[in-house]
């Protein structure tokens, strides 16, 4: 009866979806296939608040976990950011302002001005979005940041410098949110 219960146990074990966790009512897996045979580990997740709205839960995927943000934005190794939005919606506008805004505040002037046709490039892509909505930026080495909007690939933005940029809105000196970056940056976690 005992090697019976023990096998029922590690069937059921074997079953459950034992790499993933909940965060604020969404499953954040802790691996995911993006093709090409290549695998991206969890590098840490956490939400982003605005004021007091829960506004997206933001994910980082990487080949290869990093726990000092020098490391994730240096890392050639492809990326991804998910940002799965919980806040009623989010109009383009507001998703285009932020972006700019943050962009400006995390670079300053002179580095904003070289990246700023590949912004304006980057914001084109974006729509206004809606709880349950996801967004996917997914770092492609050689090839850009490969913006995706509910399954639908919006356009790749060339270059690493730019992702290095994008990442740095989060894992900055000036991240959009301290408690965020501490949170992405979680790797250890997940070891």
């Amino acid at each position: 009866m005992t090697r019976i219960f023990s096998v029922l146990l590690m069937v059921f074990l074997l079953s459950t979806p034992a790499f993933a966790r909940e965060i604020a009512g969404v499953d954040v897996p802790e691996q995911i296939a993006v093709g090409n045979g290549v695998d991206l580990h969890l590098n840490g997740a956490g939400i982003r608040y605005k004021f007091f709205f829960k506004i997206y839960i933001a994910e980082l995927y990487m080949e290869h976990p990093a726990a000092h943000a020098g490391q994730v934005i240096k890392d050639d190794g492809q990326k991804r950011v998910v940002m799965h939005f919980i806040y009623s919606e989010v109009e383009k506008d507001q998703l285009v302002d932020g972006w700019n805004e943050d962009f400006q505040a995390s670079l300053g002037q002179e580095k904003f001005d070289t990246l700023k046709d590949r912004v304006n490039h980057f914001n084109d892509m974006f729509e206004t979005v809606k709880s349950g909505d996801e967004i996917l930026m997914d770092y492609i080495p050689g090839k850009g940041t490969q913006v995706t909007i509910n399954g639908k690939v919006k356009g790749v933005v060339p270059g690493k410098d730019f992702n290095d940029a994008l990442l740095g809105l989060w894992l900055g000196k000036e991240p959009i949110s301290s408690t965020l970056r501490t949170e992405l940056l979680d790797y250890s976690k997940h070891k």
